[in-house]
């Protein structure tokens, strides 16, 4: 009897070792499973963060592919125009030069002189013009290549985040705990 007594309190005994260092074990397994849940929350906040940054950086850089696609329209059209004029005056500074030297003669001097007078005048309204479209060009240069410092910036800024999000965050083989 005494040997089933001693056999029964070995058995208790065995047991209730085996199952503190249950618990003991289980504490020590929920506490990594809830650090690791608790670093997964931490990962996927910084992802979300960057998921809207990467957004936003995207929206701007569209919205500034249009500025400059826009501002070389300008550029574009005022470079157009200012040929177009430079065009004009090449065209009446040759109509100046064939009234000067035409002959002078008594018939047609009224005329020619009236005619020569005219051409100066127009001259002097397509040089105005033309100044003014210079004015004009390089103002829509100093604007395109301001747009196009600004679209640089944010490729760049571009560049960095997929550079961030190319780069390992843990060593390979290693894992977060």
């Amino acid at each position: 009897m005494r040997r089933t007594y001693v056999l029964t309190v070995l058995v208790f005994l065995m047991a209730a070792t085996t199952l503190a260092q249950t618990t003991s074990s289980d504490s020590g397994d929920m506490r990594a499973l809830l650090a690791e849940v608790r670093q997964l929350r931490q990962d996927l906040q910084v992802s979300l963060t960057g998921m809207a940054s990467t957004q936003i950086l995207l929206s701007r850089l569209q919205i500034q592919e249009v500025a400059v696609s826009r501002a070389s329209q300008h550029l574009d059209d005022a470079r157009s125009k200012l040929a177009e004029v430079q065009l004009v005056l090449r065209s009446e500074a040759a109509e100046i030069k064939h009234f000067e030297d035409a002959p002078n003669t008594g018939d047609n001097a009224a005329q020619l002189e009236a005619e020569l007078n005219r051409a100066k005048a127009d001259l002097e309204a397509s040089t105005n013009l033309a100044q003014q479209r210079q004015s004009t060009e390089t103002d829509a240069e100093l604007q395109m290549q301001t747009e196009q410092d600004k679209l640089s910036r944010l490729e760049a800024l571009l560049d960095e985040l997929v550079e961030k999000t190319a780069a390992p965050t843990e060593p390979p083989g290693r894992v977060p705990r």
